[in-house]
């Protein structure tokens, strides 16, 4: 090529190459076997050129090299570089990488189980460590030059997305920032307000895969492409991709043959069993069991696969259900390296609890190259898995939706086994963005040719849906951004109130609700000039229709608010019915989904507020615990019973009666049953309505009789014009509180967190005060509440134990709510002190809501959870891994977790409690060593 080019442009491609082996870029692409990708190399440049970055690009693309860019160019001019990551798991696997490449000397780790070497040139560390850093104005930030953060669309979660916004906004402005993200959807949104808030910052987006993706759906026996073979299935082109018609057809003969439940045979409805039958010999098409995908992958040469199923008892079955279906995916020799990695990382662990944490069964499952993957497992199981899988030796791992976030574990392919998860609230479709995120982990760059996300057939599974969550690149980044006491403190005393506002208001939060306003300002105008084309067609020629329609309205709405009393005089009278009730009587549930006949067990009368959440409190009345006539144990509310209830009859409700046991449940509803099953409840009189005899009601009737324009011929049609004119104007309000709503909606909050903590003498104007500085080193949810219990010695004489116990509840939040019955808690000084906690964060509640600081919005202590006091108790007070287990009832991988984040705040405790006249540091610190010990301290990820 060269021997075409003239001596001019000879001249000018040898000075190009000259220029590029002389930037910083050139020695770093040689560390690498491979070639920059564009976005790369763009990244990088702009980095050299002093620019902050950007870099949005998909799952698996290699967004890192830029972080480590940034690692390099640090070292070369002599400066530090911090790479901070959202979990420890990816942090410890960041640092095992850069000490492979740097040495350990120039490598550091801070998370908040290790400090490595911190003071190194080079730091990794979770984001919270670095943003505790800056409020601290730690020594270590001497010298820094660039921050990496790693996943930084985590700034999205709604508990943990704050501490990124917090951090690129306290950064110093002569810090570099690389920010490296999954693929979003307003990528330049972000970029725009971190130009704001940063300086000159370059947006780099890739959307392009380094290795194509397939998608495909298996039924039965054949696995179909989604899309038509000529289109574009890697995202490597523009073309339009269409669905395959195959798979279209067969939708839509599926689900033509779906059963009618009005089908009968032979007099009686089919049974679901028959109907499968039927179905399945009618048919070629059935949903494949797990061994049988796993054997079709590993047929078509199509594994490692991870297959997401999102629950964890659902990965533990398909573990099982492979075993039991004699899998095996390992040859002798792979079994043989298996055991013998097994064996080294779980050396330290002791025998006893090796058989607790049915370790003989999970190394079966790994010896065959098959394993599950979720939060439930123990930290070191999990790494095991994780190493394993990267080595080859694992190829097929049945994992919940975490191991897509983050942690490097790529695999040829993925498969969904539905499109819906629980959400915590209700099943729910998965989105485009989940979608994309989970289906980011097939193909494996430098391996695989091409990835394969695979489907499984669901009876009524839509082809078209399917495209549409593949084609879709909607992950738009939502900040979550809201102040907490923490953060109002640590900011009033570095910069004082009205900095500290300013800087709030800085926040990406901030910068969308302002974005957001001039589409509603639009609107706003838009319907102002529809109110004027309203308020012509309602013009009347007898009088003026606008008084008219008033008094029409203002009928309507007295007559909606006489309803209302009615229904709320009904609700106090049930309340009422309910706070009479006793243990034994029998009652029938009027309404809801356990209506029906009913054993009180508990009337459930509340001393104070029962739940953390507005909305459960006193003045909501009793909320019974009953047994129902099917054996259920619920907890009743008010919405249970919207007509007074009486006791039908009484019973006797045995001493050993317990709720949890279904034998028990199963001898009290038969009793119930025998009992009461014959009586029918009487049903209630329908009562007269309050609008018959309103005077209010009977004077605008008379006024609207009397109006002029009640005589117009098109009277009807001026009042269709009216109420579209009052629709429009009442949106329209609703419009301009939004904007008003909108604007300056962070610096508000802090306001009102501001007045209450100067209300508790946390802080005097711009005078943090020592209260203050207590709570500036508290970082927690319950931060307030742990505070307000150091002040008043709370927990002053408790033992090491009891401690931990009451420290539990300001970080445990139990998966579900499960209020049938209350936690185990130690007795004595221990159960004292939690009582007392509760009582505290009661009269924390009652000042929010005087100071309208609303939990709904994110913002506001949460009451304490029990739920993990006995299990804390009994870990620190020595007992055995089997008996705390079993008596929590908790996976293992959840309670080490819980055990870790307990440590952590007793470690705050330990710093923020008085240093004279207090046994509470002293007992946080020994509490911490009686809690490390076993799985937990042998668990090197948290």
């Amino acid at each position: 090529m060269t021997e075409d080019l003239t001596p001019a442009e000879a001249y000018a491609a040898a000075r190009a190459r000259n220029a590029d082996q002389a930037t910083a870029l050139a020695p770093f692409r040689e560390m690498y076997e491979f070639g920059l990708d564009p976005f790369q190399i763009e990244a990088c440049q702009a980095l050299e050129a002093g620019k902050g970055v950007l870099v949005a690009a998909p799952t698996g693309s290699g967004k890192t090299i830029v972080g480590e860019f940034a690692v390099h160019l640090a070292l070369t001019q002599g400066r530090k570089c911090f790479y901070t990551t959202p979990i420890k798991a990816l942090s410890n696997q960041k640092y095992a990488d850069l000490v492979k490449r740097y040495g350990p000397d120039k490598v550091g780790l801070l998370t908040g189980d290790n400090s490595v070497n911190g003071d190194a040139p080079i730091v990794v560390m979770t984001t919270e460590v670095l943003r505790n850093m800056l409020y601290a104005g730690s020594q270590a930030l001497s010298g820094l030059g660039y921050v990496v953060m790693d996943e930084v669309h985590y700034l999205s979660d709604r508990f943990r997305g704050a501490v990124w916004e917090e951090v690129i906004i306290h950064l110093p402005a002569s810090v570099t920032l690389v920010s490296l993200s999954a693929t979003v959807s307003n990528a330049e949104e972000f970029g725009d307000w971190l130009d704001t808030v940063r300086g000159d910052t370059e947006v780099i987006v890739s959307e392009s895969r380094p290795v194509p993706l397939w998608q495909h759906v298996l039924a039965g026996r054949r696995m179909y492409d989604l899309f038509e073979e000529e289109t574009d299935h890697g995202g490597r082109g523009a073309s339009r991709r269409e669905v395959n018609p195959d798979l279209l057809r067969l939708a839509r003969t599926e689900n033509q043959r779906t059963y009618n439940p009005r089908d009968r045979r032979r007099g009686k409805m089919v049974r679901e069993a028959d109907r499968e039958r039927e179905r399945r010999q009618r048919s070629r098409i059935w949903t494949p069991g797990r061994p049988e995908v796993i054997d079709r992958l590993d047929n078509e040469g199509l594994l490692p696969a991870i297959t997401f199923i999102f629950s964890r008892a659902g990965c533990e079955a398909a573990v099982q259900q492979c075993l039991y279906a004699g899998l095996r995916l390992n040859d002798d020799e792979g079994r043989s390296r298996v055991r013998e990695i097994v064996e080294a990382r779980t050396a330290a662990i002791p025998d006893e609890d090796l058989h607790v944490l049915g370790y003989y069964e999970w190394l079966e499952a790994l010896e065959r190259g098959i394993a599950a993957h979720h939060a439930g497992m123990l930290p070191t199981f999990k790494e095991v898995v994780e190493e394993l899988f990267v080595r080859g030796l694992v190829k097929a791992v049945f994992a919940t939706e975490t191991l897509a976030l983050g942690i490097n574990m790529p695999a040829r392919s993925v498969v969904l086994e539905k499109l819906v998860k629980w959400n915590g609230e209700q099943h729910a479709d998965i989105t485009p963005g989940e979608y994309t995120q989970l289906t980011g982990r097939a193909g494996r760059r430098g391996i695989d040719v091409e990835g394969h996300a695979v489907v499984l057939w669901q009876r009524g599974l839509d082809p078209d849906h399917l495209a549409g969550l593949a084609g879709t690149r909607t992950y738009p980044l939502r900040s979550s951004f809201r102040p907490s006491y923490n953060m109002a403190v640590n900011l009033v005393e570095q910069f004082g109130r009205h900095r500290s506002r300013e800087l709030l208001e800085t926040s990406f939060a901030q910068f969308q609700a302002d974005r957001s306003v001039v589409g509603i300002s639009r609107q706003v105008q838009r319907n102002e000039e529809g109110l004027d084309g309203y308020r012509e067609g309602m013009t009347c020629h007898l009088g003026d229709f606008e008084e008219y329609a008033l008094l029409r309205r203002d009928l309507k709405d007295r007559e909606t608010e006489l309803a209302k009393q009615g229904a709320a005089q009904r609700r106090a009278q049930a309340a009422a019915s309910l706070e009479k009730l006793k243990p034994g009587d029998v009652i029938h549930v009027p309404t809801g989904k356990f209506a029906g006949l009913a054993l009180v067990l508990d009337p459930g009368i509340p001393a104070g507020r029962t739940n953390g959440h507005r909305g459960f409190e006193h003045h909501d009345g009793p909320r019974p615990l009953v047994l129902t006539a099917e054996r259920q144990v619920k907890r009743l509310a008010s919405i249970d019973f919207p007509v007074p209830v009486e006791a039908l009859e009484r019973m006797r409700i045995p001493r050993t009666f317990n709720p949890r046991s279904p034998q028990s449940r199963r001898d009290l509803a038969s009793a119930l049953r025998s009992k009461a099953g014959h009586i029918n409840p009487d049903r209630q009189r329908k009562q007269r309505s309050g609008a018959a005899d309103d005077r209010e009601i009977a004077r605008l009737r008379t006024a609207i009789r009397a109006h002029p324009c009640h005589g117009c011929d098109e009277r009807e049609d001026h009042a269709r014009w009216a109420e579209r004119y009052h629709r429009l104007q009442r949106d329209t309000k609703q419009l301009e509180r939004r904007i008003e709503g909108r604007t300056n909606t962070i610096a508000r909050t802090f306001d009102r967190i501001v007045a209450l903590l100067t209300e508790l003498d946390y802080l005097r104007g711009d005078d943090v005060t020592d209260n203050g500085k207590r709570l500036a080193r508290l970082y927690g949810e319950l931060d307030l509440l742990a505070s307000e219990c150091l002040r008043e010695g709370v927990w002053e004489g408790l033992a090491p134990a009891e401690l931990a116990a009451c420290v539990s509840a300001l970080v445990y939040e139990a998966r579900q709510a499960d209020d049938a019955v209350a936690p185990k808690v130690p007795g004595g000084a221990a159960k004292a002190a939690l009582a007392e906690m509760v009582h505290i964060w009661g009269r924390l509640d009652a000042l929010e809501e005087e100071f309208k600081i609303n939990q709904a919005e994110g913002v506001g202590q949460r009451e304490p959870d029990l739920g993990f006091a006995w299990a804390a108790y009994q870990w620190a007070s020595d007992k055995s891994l089997d008996e705390v287990l079993r008596e929590a009832e908790m996976p293992a991988g959840d309670f080490v977790r819980w055990c870790k984040q307990v440590i952590d705040v007793l470690g705050q405790i330990a710093a923020a409690a008085p240093k004279e006249n207090s046994t509470v540091a002293k007992n946080a610190r020994k509490a911490v060593d009686a809690l490390l010990r076993g799985v937990v301290a042998y668990s090197s990820v948290g």
